[in-house]
């Protein structure tokens, strides 16, 4: 519980710094909001993983059945964030984060509320609402950009970018003691507070200098088929092991997404006012930093999703710790308590060596402290030191995106191009959570508990991915942007 506190405490004083700044704050007084929104998001996202078990039970589910409490927030995400980042530009990030965080609070209450009546389809309800927030994180690069002065956005951006990974950790750190004290409802209350507190501190932001121009039609069109495209994706990789990967529904599920993915390709290159630009998505300076950013996320997910079942695997199978959900969780406070360490590091570093060093830099240890894991877990010890250094390693790495992404686009495109960024980063830690099951599924016979090769191998399959994050960014075609030497590219239609 001492975590939870101390969290608590943080955000109480931000609360109290606000309201001392009142409405004369100085253009980016505003950062701490930001920062306590895109953490609350990312809270939501990972809170249930630890605790999917208890929720399975408590809401007469299978285990299947729960991994839909995150399964439904990536995809109502995934679907929310490049839209919410093309209306920020439109109408305006402040409007659209507002709207992001009061979805967060609706969804919390709703799962909340549903969970101690056991109703399964009122929590997944809630989740959906929940992952409608995901807009929170396009627009909180957005609205920084527009308020923070040009001296400080390289560590503002660097610190929004750390808190998808810091967020996400301590949302796996809070959810075993929560759960263990006050019952599974109680991590969607948490999640409530926070959002309400993100709410009242938004009050006083400081308002943008620039204002959005809101010109064009939302492209509904486009917003249909991307949904269509990455509801039929990640339907078929989070259920193609309980369907069967070859079975026909997996397989029509696969061909959907090709299918809807090309009408959505076709639609945006005609469409006036595209939802997704594909030039933010496969320009020649983004397409480098947007597969490093798929790549990597799949490496970290795999490995957040391995640690948990690891160290609950009961010691009478010759391996794992037996671990409760409650000393799971403080077994990832190293990692959480790095990544937030690792934010003022990554500023330091792309300030000296530039936003690709500090990812590289990150994907690098990831490889390392993966390929540790792998050989060296035989001791308690041993695990809490490959967490702190993949803590720092996923701490660097997601913190320099947000600065190789800004530094590479033009103001009125910041909002789509992070938007777009963040989807890679949800849809990578779909794919790495299931490759994570996959791999260590594979290693043993069917009703059969997992086998400690299983894991071996899932641990070097993630570091070889780390590696290939760290290589991706060697490309030629890589930006390497410096702050206050943006890379300040307005896109023009070239179609």
């Amino acid at each position: 519980m001492w975590v939870v506190a101390g969290l608590t405490a943080a955000v109480m004083f931000v609360v109290r710094k606000l309201r001392r700044g009142g409405a004369r704050r100085p253009a980016g007084g505003g950062t701490p909001v930001l920062l306590l929104a895109a953490c609350g998001v990312a809270i939501a996202q990972t809170i249930v993983l630890a605790a999917l078990t208890v929720f399975a039970r408590e809401l007469d589910v299978s285990a299947t059945g729960a991994t839909w409490l995150l399964t439904a927030f990536m995809l109502a995400s995934a679907v929310a964030t490049p839209v919410a980042g093309r209306l920020g530009d439109q109408f305006g990030h402040r409007c659209l984060l507002v709207t992001g965080l009061a979805l967060l609070l609706a969804g919390s209450v709703v799962a909340a509320v549903s969970t101690p009546l056991g109703s399964y389809p009122g929590v997944v309800t809630g989740r959906v609402l929940q992952g409608l927030s995901g807009g929170v994180f396009p627009c909180a690069f957005g609205l920084a950009r527009q308020t923070v002065p040009a001296e400080r956005l390289g560590g503002v951006v660097a610190a929004l970018s750390a808190m998808f990974g810091f967020g996400g950790a301590l949302g796996m750190v809070a959810a075993g003691p929560l759960v263990d004290v006050a019952g599974p409802a109680v991590l969607f209350w948490f999640v409530a507070v926070l959002a309400l507190l993100a709410l009242a501190g938004m009050v006083r932001v400081p308002s943008p200098s620039t204002s959005a121009s809101p010109a064009g039609q939302v492209d509904l069109t486009g917003a249909a088929l991307l949904a269509g495209t990455l509801v039929a994706l990640l339907l078929a990789i989070s259920q193609g092991r309980a369907w069967g990967w070859s079975s026909p529904g997996i397989v029509m599920l696969f061909v959907a997404a090709v299918a809807l993915a090309a009408a959505f390709g076709l639609v945006e290159r005609r469409v006036a006012a595209p939802l997704v630009d594909l030039r933010l998505l496969i320009g020649p300076r983004l397409l480098t930093t947007n597969i490093a950013t798929l790549v990597v996320a799949v490496g970290m997910f795999a490995a957040v999703t391995l640690l948990p079942l690891f160290v609950q695997t009961p010691t009478a199978l010759g391996y794992g710790f037996g671990y409760s959900p409650a000393r799971t969780g403080f077994l990832m406070v190293p990692m959480a308590v790095c990544m937030l360490v690792a934010a003022p590091l990554a500023a330091r570093i792309t300030r000296s060596l530039g936003a690709k060093a500090a990812f590289q830099a990150g994907a690098v240890l990831a490889a390392i402290a993966l390929g540790g894991l792998a050989l060296l877990h035989e001791h308690i010890a041993e695990l809490l030191v490959w967490c702190a250094l993949l803590g720092l390693a996923y701490g660097l790495a997601f913190a320099s995106l947000g600065g190789l992404v800004v530094g590479a686009i033009g103001q009125a495109a910041t909002g789509a191009a992070t938007g777009i960024n963040t989807i890679l980063r949800t849809i990578g830690g779909a794919v790495g959570s299931v490759l994570a099951a996959v791999i260590v599924s594979a290693a043993t016979g069917p009703g059969r508990p997992p086998a400690e090769s299983g894991y071996t191998t899932a641990f070097v399959v993630a570091s070889a991915i780390a590696l290939c994050a760290a290589a991706v960014t060697a490309t030629r075609g890589a930006v390497n942007p410096q702050p206050g030497r943006q890379v300040n590219v307005e896109l023009r239609d070239s179609r």
